[in-house]
């Protein structure tokens, strides 16, 4: 199986990329698999969180170099860019947008598409094997995935800047002191330290996960006055959740809050 989805006990899937879909990703044979089963992972009820990961020395390697190749002989280049674009774009908004908790444990390199992938999952940890790269430039296109609106918002505008000019490659230490991942661990705790993460990061309600990741992505979009009364707006909305009453009763009967999945 190309793409693979197993859940534990604590409302964590973990999705493994897997053969060809870690490695040629961004085709036509394969984005629309991971899709899918991202998809089912962010409509599933008792799915809290996901970890995305590969195999191998992939995370996601992007795009079917061969398979450009042939779109551009036959001179449906634009049509195939267009084709995975339309699955890729709206998968990377769903994934912002969603109250389920994304990490990203990258075992190996994420370029390109792959490396939109990562950057718009909530966390990123990384084994030492891991590697980002956006490789656009190499290839003559311009950056896509989103990387150009996720990378300077973890890096900042300049590191960012270079990264794409210069064409750069970083390890998992370099990225890991950009801001890009969260933490390096050894391989072999790779998926546990991911999921360690999620479930502590999807532990919250619904509304004050979506509102957070929502409040956080328009920050610098808006004025501070604005996003002040963005904030009211949505936290008067948190007021009416059952959340926010199970929050409140834990507090006073001095006990962790248990949200509803």
């Amino acid at each position: 199986m190309a793409v693979e989805s197993i859940d534990d006990e604590n409302g964590v899937r973990l999705i493994r990329f897997s053969g060809q879909s870690a490695t040629q990703s961004f085709s036509r044979e394969f984005l629309p698999q991971i899709a899918k089963a991202i998809d089912a992972g962010l409509a599933h009820p008792n799915v809290r969180a996901m970890v995305l990961t590969g195999e191998g020395k992939f995370f996601s390697a992007g795009a079917d170099i061969r398979a450009f190749a042939q779109s551009i002989e036959d001179g449906e280049a634009p049509q195939l860019i267009r084709d995975l674009t339309g699955i890729l774009h709206p998968l990377l908004v769903r994934m912002r947008q969603s109250p389920t908790i994304c990490v990203a444990a990258l075992n190996g390199a994420c370029a390109g598409g792959g490396l939109g992938l990562a950057l718009a999952c909530d966390a990123r940890i990384a084994s030492p094997a891991a590697k980002m790269a956006a490789s656009y430039s190499g290839m003559g296109l311009s950056p896509d995935g989103g990387t150009t609106w996720l990378l300077p918002r973890l890096v900042g505008d300049q590191p960012a800047r270079r990264f794409f000019f210069e064409n750069e490659i970083w390890n998992a230490q370099q990225a890991a002191e950009h801001g890009a991942i969260d933490a390096v661990v050894d391989h072999d705790r790779l998926i546990e330290a991911a999921t360690e993460l999620a479930k502590r990061w999807s532990q919250w309600g619904n509304h004050t996960k979506e509102a957070t990741k929502h409040l956080l992505d328009v920050q610098s979009a808006q004025d501070f006055e604005t996003h002040l009364k963005h904030e009211r707006t949505l936290i008067e909305a948190a007021g009416t959740t059952p959340a926010f009453k199970e929050g409140v009763t834990a507090f006073l009967e001095k006990r962790k809050p248990e949200f509803e999945r």
